[in-house]
């Protein structure tokens, strides 16, 4: 198993999607809008509550990974699942998508397999309770060597809260550098950039060649409400740094020179991916060899078509959609 052009390594989770009103997220004691980490028994009660679910393989990392392999590229997803039902729906989803996943399920993990339930609201804003199970668990152990080619290995930053996902980042950015290839990290949460605050920016500074975030992570990690202020500190120590920053341009710069890539504003109907989706673009125009303002270009395209529909996942045809774009080669 070799000669990848994109490798990601995050949390493996079912994202299981259903339709809420804001009175059923009340009822429910949700916090709209967030993320919230919850445990086995909360999983199972919000489960059997929603209807009309559906339910795909995800994780942050993973659906940009899936979203690059649409275009593609060779792609290959390094995360950690039960062997229970949920467990093999989510490797089985992820081959059948056209991505490797190279770690079977295993059948005496501590944990279940992760799952996030996400309520979206008639506005189309999100709300995430996730569950985090075996995908949480992963540690060098669980990183098979798919290095050699090099490419570039993508990292979720949801994963540093434990000191296995740490050490099992820091050894496989040395082994993707080793082959000649580019480390990249999405912050994933301004919670992830408070709680990780010193981990991430030395890892930005002296581990990573690339940086994604957006806005609110950018200036929680850099505890700056500037956000040029932000990203010039992380632009003066990492080549590529790049920022969503919702229905504004989105800002991007290679050595420190910046570029605006447009956005068009549109109200989502499930903003769900919309994030995972720019990385997807943005990286896979960087693994293509093109242009950082192209990327970014790219990358916005991706976040648009996602956020017209339900689930996290490209459904139109994105080629030709770039194509159309006038941003093909």
């Amino acid at each position: 198993m070799s000669g990848f052009d994109v490798i990601g390594i995050g949390n493996a989770i079912v994202d299981v999607i259903a339709p809420a009103e804001d009175t059923f997220l009340d009822h429910m004691g949700i916090e709209k809008g967030i993320m919230q980490l919850i445990e086995k028994d909360r999983a199972e009660v919000l489960y059997s509550a929603m209807t009309e679910r559906t339910e795909t393989p995800g994780g942050s990392v993973a659906n940009s990974i899936a979203g690059i392999g649409g275009l593609g590229l060779s792609t290959a997803f390094i995360g950690k699942v039960k062997d229970d039902a949920l467990g093999r729906f989510y490797a089985k989803g992820m081959e059948d998508a056209g991505t490797s996943f190279p770690n079977a399920p295993i059948a005496d993990a501590a944990s279940a397999t992760a799952r996030s339930m996400i309520f979206v609201s008639p506005d189309g804003e999100r709300s995430m309770n996730t569950y985090l199970g075996a995908g949480a668990d992963l540690s060098s152990a669980d990183v098979p060597d798919v290095f050699a080619g090099g490419g570039i290995l993508f990292l979720e930053g949801y994963l540093f809260d434990k000191d296995e996902g740490k050490t099992a980042f820091s050894e496989a950015a040395a082994k993707m550098h080793a082959a000649g290839g580019r480390a990249a990290i999405t912050i994933s949460d301004p919670f992830c950039a408070e709680r990780h605050r010193e981990d991430f920016k030395r890892l930005i500074a002296d581990e990573m060649d690339i940086a994604i975030g957006n806005a609110d992570e950018w200036m929680t990690l850099y505890q700056t409400d500037d956000l040029d202020a932000a990203l010039a500190q992380a632009a003066a120590v990492c080549d590529i740094v790049a920022c969503t920053r919702s229905g504004d341009p989105v800002w991007a710069y290679e050595k420190g020179a910046k570029i605006e890539a447009p956005v068009t504003p549109v109200v989502p109907v499930d903003a769900t991916g919309a994030g995972d989706q720019f990385a997807a673009g943005f990286l896979y125009g960087l693994a293509a060899g093109r242009d950082l303002e192209t990327s970014a270009k790219i990358g916005v395209l991706m976040a648009s078509e996602v956020i017209g529909h339900i689930g996290p996942r490209p459904k139109a045809d994105i080629a030709q959609l770039i194509g159309s774009a006038g941003l093909s080669e």
